[in-house]
């Protein structure tokens, strides 16, 4: 029961930046064995991404923990033949090149799946690997806005991105759960699978409630600022001393809410009785109504009145605070890791999906570049040291 459930899992992993490393990162977090495999002397190019120390980024370590680090260069015959050679013992390719690139190197899927009809061969793209934008290039603010996430976010009428970049891990992490569907089908059926994530694709997924209104509705959204426009009251709001957010996502919280506030008539006013009717009536009606009489008391007093009535609160938390917090700590959600490349510990993310009866902890800090290359392909290929040597001098590994 302790065993992770991905352990005797191998993936090769040439993925590059951020949605494919982050893809990986789940399954290295969860047992299994990722190669993650990069150019000699190159390397992952977030591994120039800030915060830097010296030679090291807190970016590149914190999604390639608990990955193995070899170099491989695939532009050369005997680095596609060592490649090959690995695709028969693994099972999952991993990568998210510009679409077009492993075909040209011949080692795409239909080409890889002759050596090995088990492997799943996963890919993430910005557009898909087929249609007129295949071949562009993508980053997450391109397919947040392509995808219609930036024209419904933002405090008023000038649209901004998400900060993070949710087009990137949403689409790692779909990826993710793809490779596992995959995994459990090949149990039954013997064979592996092509797999195809968009992150534009990823970001209309993830656009709630946006197509249906339109697709419904023939309601175009927009920025909304932090209201949901389709749920209310869903906001944030003003306190004596500071900036606060409650959610009533029922008729039966907003009753509740409305006693809190000592006019329990509020829940009986037409304008207010169903959540449609809030809706129409939130701006400027409802939320000044709130307001009134949250501005006459402090977050912590907000706070233990709406705790202790069961409405769902929210202190808004800066980053600083929520790396302090006592939740996130008790939940495991810093991990700390003696990395070499930082030459001390450091404290990055963990797991949101937490195993019960499995380590809730880093294996290994992120490697150094082509740290594990020797040991991996003397284990794998049975490399001797003056095999090796010789695929170093020429520049092969």
């Amino acid at each position: 029961m302790r065993e992770k459930p991905l352990s005797g899992v191998r993936i090769l992993d040439l993925t590059q930046a951020y949605s494919g490393p982050f893809c990986t990162m789940h399954l290295a977090d969860h047992g299994a064995e990722v190669i993650k495999i990069e150019a000699p002397g190159v390397g992952d190019q977030s591994r120039k991404w800030e915060p830097i120390e010296g030679e090291a980024s807190g970016y590149f370590s914190y999604i390639n923990r608990n990955k193995y680090g070899v170099t491989l260069n695939l532009k050369t015959e005997a680095g596609k033949e060592i490649f090959r050679s690995l695709v028969k013992t693994a099972d999952v390719v991993c990568e998210n090149f510009r679409v077009g690139t492993m075909e040209r190197l011949d080692l795409g899927y239909e080409s890889l799946r002759a050596l090995n009809p088990r492997l799943i061969y996963a890919s993430v793209s910005g557009f898909g690997l087929d249609g007129p934008m295949a071949s562009r290039p993508c980053y997450d603010v391109v397919a947040q806005a392509m995808g219609g996430m930036m024209s419904m976010t933002g405090p008023g009428e000038e649209m901004v991105k998400v900060g993070p970049a949710i087009a990137d891990n949403y689409s790692g992490t779909y990826l993710a759960l793809g490779i596992v569907m995959a995994l459990f089908q090949r149990e039954r059926t013997g064979f592996g699978r092509r797999l195809d994530v968009s992150m534009l694709d990823t970001v209309f997924s993830i656009l709630e409630t946006g197509v249906t209104q339109y697709t419904i509705k023939g309601i175009i959204s927009k920025p909304e600022g932090n209201r949901d426009p389709t749920v209310a009251p869903f906001d944030a709001f003003q306190a004596r001393d500071g900036v606060f957010v409650l959610a009533c996502g029922t008729d039966k919280f907003f009753r509740t809410l409305a006693n809190v506030m000592g006019k329990p008539e509020l829940a009986e006013d037409p304008r207010f009785f169903t959540n449609s009717a809030r809706v129409e009536n939130y701006l400027p009606t409802l939320k000044t109504m709130i307001e009134d009489w949250s501005t006459q008391y402090s977050i912590d007093e907000l706070e233990s009145m709406l705790n202790s009535a069961g409405i769902p609160f929210g202190r808004i938390q800066n980053v600083q605070q929520a790396c302090e917090s006592t939740l996130l700590r008790s939940r495991h959600m810093l991990w700390k890791v003696f990395d070499p490349s930082f030459g001390r510990d450091i404290e990055i993310p963990g797991t949101p999906i937490k195993m019960h009866g499995c380590e809730d902890a880093p294996g290994k800090a992120a490697p150094k570049l082509g740290a594990d290359t020797d040991m991996f392909f003397a284990k794998v290929l049975g490399k001797d040291a003056d095999d090796l040597q010789r695929l170093h001098d020429q520049g092969v590994i």
